[in-house]
């Protein structure tokens, strides 16, 4: 948006939230990046000349139709933080979260605050987040902030190939959060009540290289056991956001494969998918 209004053309940019910056506002910490930093960024595009319309979800406030006919191009950049989960039994539980609601939650709610704001969240004490890339670690340190006592990363490769980056796990390791490597969770306990209170896990070892080129982890049958825990957060890899063009009809369920035809059978139109 910036650089296109430098180069004089009128932009408006439609925000699906009510606060601007899209995941460095909601999806990364304060501890990690001030949101007083966010916003200098976003009063510079502003400077620019650049529209900004919070709670504007396209498909919904607007369809992508009625769009095209106000401009003469459009670039979807809707983004990748759907969340996934594991799909095993227990995420139905109280107290599971993905990753993206539970920064979300602390993020855009002012959590991070507490007690100067009423924390919108509250982290258990035994808190386990599932996942070894940066997203998982800025959840595990949030839950520290939140109170928890005991924090644990379980990832079901080695140290060496998280995907994190190794300032990241060293901060967590820093902070006291403990690490399970070469664990892979296989369900979620819980009471009568629907509270979480455990997680069966299996230990791993590593075997040949798979498509990513990182050797693949195979389950060590009879390793299973239990770690008690009341509060679980998955950070595993988000899907990308299906565009719907608009939202008042039934979107697929399949994701890039439904999203990629719409995209490019609209290109010539002026509308522009994604690329990163």
């Amino acid at each position: 948006a910036a650089d296109l209004a430098k180069m004089g053309y009128d932009v408006t940019i439609f925000e699906a939230l009510h606060k601007t910056g899209g995941v460095l506002t909601y999806g990364i910490p304060e501890f990690r990046l001030p949101k007083k930093i966010v916003g200098y960024e976003v009063d510079k595009i502003k400077d620019l000349g650049v529209k900004i319309l919070a709670d504007f979800v396209v498909g919904l406030t607007k369809g992508v139709d009625e769009l095209a006919n106000e401009f003469d191009a459009i670039f979807l950049a809707n983004g990748a933080g759907a969340p996934q989960f594991m799909h095993i039994p227990g995420e139905n539980l109280n107290d599971v979260y993905s990753a993206n609601e539970f920064l979300t939650r602390s993020n855009l709610m002012k959590a991070y605050k507490f007690p100067e704001f009423d924390t919108p969240i509250k982290a258990g004490k035994k808190v386990v987040v599932i996942g070894g890339g940066n997203v998982a670690m800025d959840a595990a340190r949030t839950a520290l902030r939140l109170g928890a006592k005991d924090v644990h990363v379980v990832y079901r490769r080695t140290k060496e190939e998280a995907p994190a980056r190794a300032e990241e796990i060293a901060h967590a390791e820093e902070e006291g959060i403990v690490f399970d490597f070469l664990t892979l969770p296989v369900r979620i306990l819980g009471d009568e009540k629907g509270n979480v209170t455990g997680m069966e896990c299996i230990k791993m070892r590593l075997g040949e290289p798979d498509e990513s080129g990182r050797r693949r982890p195979l389950p060590i049958e009879g390793s299973n056991f239990v770690m008690q825990v009341d509060m679980v957060i998955c950070a595993i890899s988000p899907l990308y956001h299906v565009f719907s063009p608009n939202r008042r009809q039934t979107v697929p369920a399949s994701l890039w494969k439904s999203a990629c035809p719409f995209y490019y059978k609209h290109m010539r139109a002026g509308i522009v998918p994604p690329v990163d």
